[in-house]
């Protein structure tokens, strides 16, 4: 395991800046509910990604804000929602990423078998929509675009609106996956994906 790069930052040391960060985190839509991963440690400090959005709140804070919007405020279903966030953790190797949203995907229905072929990018294991949308998030994921091909489908599935969600989901949780294996995050290894 790699030696995390950031330091933890406790809410005592928090500036207002920082700490309307991590209370928009820590306190928003994500800790409502049921509680699929952690989003603060035993002392209190940001989980996950969460602690870099510190380092420039006038980022960070926007930042919190697509990602609650790209989790709860799209029309894509749940499970369509967490295969391509899935697909995305699996392509860039974030451990973070899959071990949150796959405890995250099993509340919304998905199988441990489905778990397992999306560990190993096999979507053969879902139909119609699903489907489209674990091969569209795939190909935006490894290639960066989408053929004429796949991009008719896509709109043809999903709508156009449908279709910027999932672009956006999927660049949002790119950018999640960079961020925790630049600053090495919960088991990112710089040599390859993680545990």
């Amino acid at each position: 395991m790699t030696t995390p790069r950031l330091p933890r930052l406790l809410p005592e040391t928090l500036n207002a800046e920082q700490r309307a960060v991590h209370d928009a985190v820590a306190g928003g839509r994500r800790a409502q509910g049921p509680q699929a991963f952690r989003l603060v440690d035993d002392e209190g400090a940001l989980a996950g990604p969460f602690n870099a959005f510190l380092l420039q709140p006038r980022l960070g804070l926007p930042l919190q804000a697509l990602g609650t919007a790209v989790r709860y405020e799209t029309g894509l279903p749940d499970r369509a929602r967490e295969i391509a966030i899935l697909v995305v953790a699996q392509v860039h190797g974030s451990t973070f990423e899959r071990a949150a949203h796959e405890a995250v995907g099993r509340g919304a229905g998905l199988t441990e078998e489905e778990l397992e072929a999306l560990r190993d990018s096999r979507f053969e294991v879902f139909e119609d929509d699903e489907l489209l949308v674990a091969g569209t998030a795939h190909m935006l994921a490894t290639t960066g675009d989408l053929d004429d091909t796949a991009y008719a489908r896509a709109v043809a599935a999903l709508g156009e609106a449908g279709l910027f969600e999932l672009l956006t989901l999927v660049g949002y949780y790119a950018m999640l996956a960079l961020q925790l294996r630049v600053f090495r995050v919960d088991g990112s290894r710089p040599d390859g994906p993680g545990d």
